[in-house]
């Protein structure tokens, strides 16, 4: 009777290249969203902020003035109607 049992593991198949993207993916994602939660929850301080901006070069797009925009010439002005009462 003892010898009619099978104690040898499950046959379990190799994971195929599919489930192993699935599953890092899942990993990624998982590492993605904690540290997304870490930085909403733990503060950033403001001084090293400041200290980092001013340092970057500025490039020429951020220094030339925008333009003002022109207004409008299709838009007909509304009708200005007294209430009646």
């Amino acid at each position: 009777m003892a010898a009619e049992l099978d104690f040898s593991p499950p046959e379990i198949p190799e994971p195929t290249f599919m489930e192993n993207v699935l599953r890092y993916g899942l990993f990624f994602g998982a590492i993605f969203q904690l540290i997304c939660v870490l930085a909403i929850i733990l503060p950033v301080s403001k001084s090293h902020k400041a200290d980092s901006d001013s340092f970057e070069p500025k490039n020429s797009e951020t220094v030339k003035k925008p333009k003002a925009t022109a207004p409008q010439i299709s838009k007909k002005p509304k009708k200005e109607t007294k209430k009646k009462r």
